[in-house]
């Protein structure tokens, strides 16, 4: 499916590259259809521009006011300052998106001081490779046509979801940051594949396919996670013992101790984000 509309991203990060991807890889948008800016960092514009043909542009009015969707993905700490600097240029039937943590709708359209529609979206870091799982919120102003063209373009990098804008602090702690746990437990895989005398190429080849075949049964059994673990823990055998030493350290209980200290991180950290914002608006 081909857009018509031009989208154009403020900020030109590893998210915005993911999602410039996939959408011309999904052949969403065309190459001509989507402009990238940044700051000042115009190097990676034009390495982008080398790559996949999207426009590059110092002219911030003219590729603002052409975009019929614009897309924020700066750092959430420049929020003000990039959202002040469009401000004069946006209007109210574009539709501004953004992958800002911690960032509410609200903050956005009090910052441009327009009726504009804002749909937010907690895309995560395996964007890149086409497999993120993304949520999305909608702001006050925006339709279920905007988050119909929000979640065409994140359909392109993955799985998509739509929540209540409050639950995206949860969705943060879970899915947004949830790739680093299972790295975490990865470097634990391996390190323990070390100690027990595993050569290191041999040991990763296992530890990938093993996650990779757990998380497809988990996928298509309907099967709960619990059945699942119960029916390889054999009374007696090595899984069982491996699964007592895990309880011994309460493993479960951390894990679900993380992702709560995540989600509450999120919500701390957009509670100061909005008052820096109320500070310089």
């Amino acid at each position: 499916m081909e857009m018509r509309q031009n989208i154009v991203f403020v900020g030109a990060g590893s998210m915005a590259e993911a999602m410039i991807s996939g959408m011309l890889q999904k052949e969403l948008f065309l190459p001509n259809q989507i402009s990238v800016m940044n700051r000042s960092n115009y190097a990676r514009l034009e390495g982008l521009n080398k790559e996949y043909g999207v426009t590059i542009s110092q002219n911030k009015q003219e590729t603002i006011e052409n975009a019929g969707v614009i897309l924020l993905a700066i750092k959430p700490k420049d929020v003000a300052e990039a959202v002040l600097a469009i401000k004069d240029h946006v209007n109210e039937n574009q539709l501004i998106i953004s992958v800002l943590a911690g960032v509410s709708t609200t903050t956005i359209t009090d910052l441009l001081n327009k009726e504009v529609a804002v749909v937010r979206a907690m895309p995560n870091t395996s964007a890149t490779i086409g497999k993120s799982a993304t949520a999305l919120s909608v702001g006050m102003y925006a339709s279920e046509d905007h988050l119909l063209i929000a979640r065409q373009l994140f359909e392109t990098i993955g799985i998509v979801t739509t929540v209540a804008e409050k639950d995206l602090h949860a969705v943060t702690g879970l899915s947004g940051s949830g790739p680093a746990y299972v790295y975490y437990l990865v470097e634990a895989m391996e390190k323990a594949a070390d100690d027990i005398g595993l050569e290191k190429a041999i040991a990763k080849e296992l530890i990938l396919q093993t996650i990779i075949g757990a998380a497809e049964m988990l996928k298509s059994s309907p099967k709960p996670p619990a059945l699942l673990r119960k029916e390889v823990t054999s009374p007696g055998g090595t899984t069982e013992a491996g699964i007592k030493v895990l309880e011994q350290f309460k493993y479960q209980q951390a894990m679900v101790s993380c992702i709560k200290r995540a989600t509450a991180r999120s919500a701390e950290l957009g509670e100061a984000m909005l008052q820096s914002v109320s500070e310089k608006n």
